[in-house]
């Protein structure tokens, strides 16, 4: 599916591009709060994501860092021809204190050198790697750290619905 890149500069067309493509997004309520080169934050409401405690999840919880992370690295990568498919390769979550009320997660973008040397990979072997920092705050207070490494892969043609995998370039 080829996106334009000024949709990928609204929050509401991210915001509808999540809740397509990964049902999850909208199961837990997330919406796009702010979005920019420099960072994306996303939302998220406490209710569907309490656990039995009636704080969240820590599933959700890292589920709505790796969700900003991913999604500013697909706004960023937005107007690709071909365009690259982005995974998560590890995460690693510091869950600081719990979140008794709705949270918010927020990307920063990666130093200029490490965003030049993601993209020269990518565009040399058709495949970067990139670690992504995000703070998870609630009612003001910090209460997660994650740090993830994503992969963009560059693909010639598209994967079929059946799951069949593109070639790598």
């Amino acid at each position: 599916m080829q996106r334009a890149r000024a949709t990928m500069t609204d929050p509401g067309a991210v915001e509808r591009y999540l809740h397509e493509h990964i049902p999850l997004s909208r199961a837990m309520g997330v919406t796009v709060k702010a979005l920019s080169a420099q960072s994306l934050r996303l939302a998220a409401p406490l209710a569907p994501n309490r656990n039995h405690r009636g704080t969240a999840f820590g599933g959700s919880v890292a589920s709505l860092a790796i969700l900003a992370g991913w999604s500013w690295l697909l706004t960023r990568l937005a107007g690709r021809d071909p365009e690259p498919r982005l995974v998560i390769q590890e995460q690693t979550v510091d869950y600081l204190l719990p979140v008794g009320a709705a949270f918010e997660a927020t990307c920063a973008a990666p130093t200029d050198a490490a965003w030049h040397r993601f993209l020269k990979a990518l565009e040399a072997r058709g495949r970067g790697r990139l670690s992504l920092g995000v703070d998870v705050e609630s009612e003001g207070r910090l209460v997660a750290r994650f740090r993830g490494a994503y992969v963009a892969v560059q693909t010639v043609g598209a994967a079929g619905d059946d799951g069949d995998e593109a070639r790598v370039r």
